[in-house]
């Protein structure tokens, strides 16, 4: 069973979804915080270089399955065009004014 983005309980969560399936990159890099982080599989990444290679330039696409603390960590079908679809885990810590600080995703 898939979550509407529209129905997930965090906003800025909701918002990374929609810019993420939207492929849309500006609307993307405005939920983040300056020096934002992020890690994928446990590691450290350049944020700028993973968002590029994973989400945009291979098409990116999350079907959110569900959702805990309060909407920050989010089990998702995540696909591409480089790996195809695999099952993932994001976990989001989301500032005092709504903007995502650090994201850690990886295989569920």
């Amino acid at each position: 069973m898939t979550i509407q983005p529209a129905r997930l309980s965090d906003p800025a969560v909701r918002s990374f979804v929609n810019a993420v399936n939207s492929h849309d990159r500006e609307g993307f890099l405005a939920l983040l915080a300056p020096g934002a982080t992020m890690s994928d599989d446990g590691s450290d990444r350049d944020l700028a270089e993973w968002i590029d290679r994973e989400i945009f330039s291979s098409h990116g696409h999350m079907d959110v399955e569900n959702e805990s603390r309060g909407g920050r960590c989010v089990t998702a079908r995540y696909s591409n065009d480089t790996w195809g679809e695999m099952r993932t885990k994001w976990s989001f810590t989301v500032e005092d004014d709504g903007r995502i600080s650090r994201f850690e995703t990886g295989q569920a």
